[in-house]
């Protein structure tokens, strides 16, 4: 008898467990899908502060291909850098940041900011330069490069489902570049920037989910901002010449004052999407992130004066529904519905 009550008690406390720790896994993935939308909607405000800055003297007359937007990229990479810092001094992490360089996952991680800061980060700029918001959906299909190299190096074997969606993402964006805008005449040179930011970031993703998991992500995204500024900064300065643009830049002030701000957004867009991604994986935090496609265009058509066009809404809605059903089943909101 009290061999059976005991049994009796062990299975009930087994079953307490298990309905704890259902709950958990739950708010742990609800607080991972939060920080990804929340990457999506500041990534979209960046995009559109740092095209607003880039309309300013000297960077809007700015001589050479890749001197305005990488100087761009350098200062609100650094900015972003320097929010971070100010946000870990007060949690007490400073010291964190030396200690995290020395260790191998974060040695991946600087891996991950050189392919998404310099290079990634530049070319979007490129992008958006030539291309306008056209740009930015293009380059949002980081979320197929991410889940195809997740597949590829980490193992995440998608399902049907999210192979669907990232075929989605990638007929939107064959959609979005069927008819050339009139005035743009670097137009495809500006599209084929933004899929080089796209596979840059995918792979970016990768890195991040594998070291992000190990490393706090405050300290990570902090070290990925100021390592991608300030290597940014090193090499259109030193190799590219731009050091009278650079000094330029900071002597106009009202470009400098838009890419403080767009750095902040960049700061919480990163800082959200890191964690994402260390939570609910590189896919599903990427394909979050990558709502942003969706603000930065509708940023751009209100605040920029950007002319809407029948290809760039379709393409854009397909690669946001794309990058939804990479993130989840619609048939579970369907099912929750009838519940």
């Amino acid at each position: 008898m009290n061999s059976g009550e005991t049994l009796g008690h062990g299975r009930q406390a087994n079953s307490v467990a298990d309905v704890k720790m259902d709950a958990l896994n739950k708010k742990f993935k609800k607080t991972g899908i939060s920080n990804g939308l929340v990457s999506g909607l500041t990534y979209g405000i960046y995009s559109t502060l740092v095209v607003v800055a880039s309309g300013y003297d000297p960077l809007a007359s700015a001589v050479g291909l890749l001197a305005a937007p990488f100087i761009a990229s350098g200062l609100n990479d650094l900015f972003a850098g320097l929010w971070l810092l100010i946000y870990n001094w007060k949690k007490g992490r400073l010291k964190e940041l030396k200690r995290t360089l020395k260790t191998k996952p974060g040695k991946m991680l600087v891996i991950g900011f050189l392919l998404g800061g310099p290079i990634a980060n530049g070319a979007y700029l490129v992008g958006l330069a030539k291309a306008g918001a056209y740009a930015i959906p293009i380059s949002a299909t980081c979320s197929l490069f991410g889940a195809l190299f997740a597949w590829i190096f980490l193992k995440q074997r998608p399902t049907k489902r999210v192979v669907f969606g990232m075929v989605l993402c990638v007929g939107g964006a064959i959609i979005i570049n069927f008819v050339k805008p009139e005035g743009a005449p670097d137009f495809t040179l500006g599209i084929v920037s933004a899929l080089i930011a796209a596979i840059g970031w995918g792979l970016e993703g990768v890195f991040s989910s594998f070291g992000g998991a190990m490393i706090d992500t405050d300290v990570a995204v902090n070290l990925r901002e100021l390592v991608s500024g300030i290597v940014t900064l090193a090499i259109i300065i030193i190799f590219g010449g731009q050091f009278l643009l650079f000094k330029g830049t900071l002597a106009a002030v009202t470009p400098v004052i838009w890419l403080a701000l767009a750095g902040l957004g960049a700061a919480v867009s990163f800082l959200t999407w890191y964690k994402a991604n260390a939570t609910v994986g590189c896919a599903i935090g990427m394909s979050l992130n990558v709502t942003y496609a969706f603000w930065g265009v509708l940023f751009s058509v209100l605040f920029l004066g950007q002319a809407l066009s029948s290809t760039i809404v379709i393409g854009s809605i397909v690669i946001v529904l794309g990058a939804i059903i990479v993130t989840m089943n619609p048939l579970d909101l369907i099912k929750k519905g009838e519940a």
